[in-house]
């Protein structure tokens, strides 16, 4: 699959009585957002907030975080079997209005929604106080179910981010790159000398609230298959799920996804990025094993050298991690897994739930339970009624000057598994 992305640099969001693009600066009709999303007969309202990097501004609690894009050519459209009807995405030409997020924040669906700061010390943590972040509050009618309730937030995100990219359909791109995924039979030809290096992507689906949807699908039902990464890009694989803020994949993760971006990078240089398999992350045993059978199957079956396993979420997927690169690492393959750690607020506690001596390359975006002071801000957009719950959270963790102490695991992206995030170690 060949597909062209073409970047729209977004210097700034602005409200205003036409919407449309114009000189770098998304411009934005809010009572035509606000009649798209009240479609939905579950909300009573939304209100829209512009969240700039640097402005004294905090957001939460923060459900999802959407990257606005558009497909200009090619087959399908973005966001297929959610937005758009299922048809085979990832080829073709893509705008991406890059710079420019849609942030849906409201009542707390489970208690693992998360903060983003704009500035001081939680922008830090969080590489969404880098983009202009167009916030949808909404309010639920009452009577939903959290089920329900999650479900319509999560359907008008990408409501919102699919009408906002729709607008850089006839804009010409300030960057391009093309990104293509070969066959298997033509990737061996083209790089017959280069190890041939796959990713396993881990999706989190552990139960009501922890899902991923790929196509529209809800993977608990799918077995481990393939995917080209192009796909990925076009949407083809978005958020649905409560984990704690800080290594929950957003939509925007999957559309970035840095694993993809730097295989490519490398893509016949210094390896041959051969295949891309998806799996899932389970509740039971035997799920458990299921999946990761089937995950070494199909590495062992595509006869790669190496392959980079990333996963989601905490506690119990760590054992999904680990029966991954267990059985990977049995069939010859050498595995790199990307993970983070829970080692406590003093960082002497197990870092993951699992361990297997096979694990002996890790990759870790840092330990969730650090804790840190985040200042007072001069705005909420959200509220902050659920700071004490969400988790990272606790009783009293509010001062009297207005500083909320936390867990990094309530700012979101924090800790993220696919490393899009600044934290590191050496």
């Amino acid at each position: 699959m060949k597909l062209d992305v073409g970047y729209i640099l977004i210097k700034d969001i602005v409200f205003a009585e036409k919407s449309e693009i114009k000189d770098g600066i998304l411009r934005l009709n809010a009572k035509e957002l606000e009649t798209l999303v009240l479609e939905d007969e579950r909300f009573l309202a939304v209100s829209f907030d512009i969240a700039r990097p640097g402005e004294s501004v905090r957001i939460t609690p923060v459900k999802d975080v959407i990257e606005p894009r558009a497909k200009v050519e090619g087959q399908g459209d973005i966001f297929p079997g959610v937005i758009s009807k299922v048809d085979v995405v990832g080829s073709g030409k893509t705008h991406v209005l890059r710079g420019a997020a849609v942030v849906t924040v409201g009542k707390v669906v489970g208690f693992q929604e998360g903060i983003i700061d704009m500035t001081g010390l939680g922008a830090e943590y969080t590489p969404f106080s880098k983009t202009t972040n167009l916030v949808a509050d909404f309010t639920p009618r009452d009577g939903l179910t959290p089920h329900d309730y999650e479900a319509a937030l999560r359907f008008a995100g990408l409501k919102l981010a699919y009408a906002l990219g729709r607008l850089g359909v006839n804009i010409s791109p300030d960057e391009s790159k093309v990104y293509e995924f070969p066959s298997l039979m033509e990737g061996i030809k083209l790089y017959p000398d280069l190890p041939r290096v796959g990713y396993v992507q881990m999706l989190q689906s552990q139960g009501l609230l922890h899902d991923t949807y790929v196509y529209g699908v809800d993977m608990k039902q799918s077995l481990t298959t393939m995917l080209s990464p192009t796909e990925i890009m076009d949407g083809a694989i978005i958020s649905g799920n409560c984990v704690s803020a800080c290594d929950k994949n957003t939509t925007y993760h999957h559309q970035n996804n840095p694993v993809i971006e730097d295989l490519f990078a490398e893509h016949g240089k210094t390896l041959n990025f051969a295949a891309m398999v998806i799996t899932n992350e389970n509740v039971y045993l035997a799920d458990k094993i299921r999946s990761s059978d089937w995950t070494a199957k199909l590495v062992d079956h595509l006869d790669l050298d190496g392959v980079i396993i990333s996963q989601e979420g905490f506690g119990n997927p760590d054992t999904d991690l680990i029966m991954n690169c267990k059985k990977v690492e049995a069939t010859g393959t050498k595995t790199v897994i990307i993970t983070n750690e829970y080692a406590g607020r003093d960082g002497t506690s197990q870092s993951l739930a699992d361990a297997d001596p096979s694990a002996d390359a890790l990759v870790t975006g840092g330990n969730s339970n650090q804790v840190v002071t985040l200042p007072k801000l001069d705005r909420v957009i959200g509220t902050l009624d659920y700071t004490e719950k969400i988790a990272g959270g606790f009783a009293g963790n509010v001062g009297s000057d207005g500083s909320i102490t936390v867990e990094i695991q309530a700012i979101t992206g924090s800790t993220n598994e696919l490393g899009f995030n600044y934290m590191s170690a050496r």
